[in-house]
């Protein structure tokens, strides 16, 4: 999916999954105390390489640098609130609708377009691990990656616990022929990033799938307790599917529109691989739909199976009733208090009743049987 086998050739990681690594001595970077707290990293980039300094950088100072010998910068920072962001907005020009968006956060996936700027909203999906699925259980976790692309700089703002762009910074920093494209580059390899984080997601949601269908429909399910537990189960992995479809059918649009139409601010070596992530986005988004299509037949299925477990419940409980009502009827008969009843003085009136009585329940007992009431 990545571009850079292509720019290069470079062996990429083998998972999915994680892209961490260790980072190099080179790339810690301690905060400053003058800095905004939000601020996690800035550095300046210029010919693909990390620009040294002595102490770390204000976003100020680093825009300073870039427009003095050029490069681009790439401020990273986490979930600031409007004071800590007003002075890197004013200072970059950004828009005042996008600002509020990234400093709010809980924004649909989108690309919108200003006049010096892109401004891109990302999902991100962290798959929760569980040791078994309950009623309870959260199985996606959801974050937020805005990111502000320029033409010298680009600010990526991060919502959530989850998503660190850390180990993708270091990536790039490695790869200096691929982040010499520019600001652009970056927002593709985030836009890789967080698809590549969606396609693991999807593997380890369909396996909690495939384990909900196969107790579903195991041939000795049996008994009411089971069959509850089962149904609230299904609809919590439904509810935690269409947050994720909510995080992966709005950004569809926003990969082709990057792919397909040329934008001042996306370099043309790098617009074309979009394509490739709006592939494999597309595919994501189809499992997702799948996925709810799954669950819903999986819990009409389960839901099916609980009556006619029921009716099942009901015919055999009318058998007994059936069988029980012999008895009961010759007790209630000659516990009526006539005063001419022959057979009350018959020597062998009791042993004959009894006999007439355990014959026809039998009787009643066989044809129901062969009849699969029992």
């Amino acid at each position: 999916m990545s571009m850079i086998r292509d720019l290069r050739a470079v062996v990429r990681p083998s998972s999915r999954v994680s892209l961490r690594k260790e980072p190099s001595a080179s790339y810690d970077t301690t905060r400053d105390p003058s800095t905004p707290s939000a601020v996690v990293d800035c550095a300046v980039y210029r010919d693909g390489a990390r620009v040294q300094s002595a102490k770390p950088l204000s976003p100020q100072e680093a825009m300073r640098l870039v427009r003095r010998d050029g490069g681009f910068v790439w401020i990273g920072l986490h979930e600031p609130t409007e004071a800590e962001f007003a002075g890197i907005a004013g200072e970059f020009g950004l828009h005042p609708l996008a600002v509020e968006d990234a400093v709010q956060a809980h924004q649909r996936p989108k690309l919108e377009r200003y006049d010096d700027s892109l401004f891109t909203v990302f999902k991100t999906i962290h798959y929760v691990e569980h040791d078994r699925l309950t009623a309870n259980s959260e199985v996606v976790e959801t974050g937020e990656v805005m990111c502000f692309t320029g033409r010298d700089f680009f600010i990526t703002v991060r919502h959530g616990g989850q998503g660190s762009l850390r180990a993708l910074r270091h990536r790039l920093q490695d790869d200096p022929e691929l982040l010499a494209k520019g600001p652009s580059a970056v927002l593709h390899a985030i836009a890789d990033h967080v698809v590549d984080g969606y396609i693991a997601v999807a593997d380890a949601v369909q396996d909690d799938i495939d384990d909900v269908e196969t107790e579903v429909f195991s041939p000795g399910r049996r008994g009411g307790v089971s069959r509850g537990v089962d149904s609230a189960r299904i609809y919590q992995l439904k509810r935690e599917v269409l947050e994720f479809k909510r995080a992966v059918a709005p950004l569809l649009r926003p990969m082709q529109l990057l792919s397909e139409r040329p934008m001042r601010l996306i370099d043309p070596d790098i617009q074309k691989y979009f394509r490739d992530v709006a592939d494999h986005l597309a595919r994501v988004q189809e499992q997702v739909l799948g996925f709810d299509e799954l669950l819903n037949s999986i819990l009409q299925a389960n839901l099916a199976q609980a009556s006619v477990a029921q009716n099942e419940d009901m015919r055999k409980i009318t058998a007994w009733a059936a069988i029980i009502a012999v008895p009961t009827m010759v007790c209630g008969v000659y516990g009526m208090n006539f005063k001419y009843m022959p057979e009350l003085h018959w020597k062998y009136g009791y042993p004959v009743i009894m006999g007439v009585t355990v014959v026809l329940c039998l009787g009643i007992h066989r044809t129901l049987k062969r009849n699969g009431w029992l």
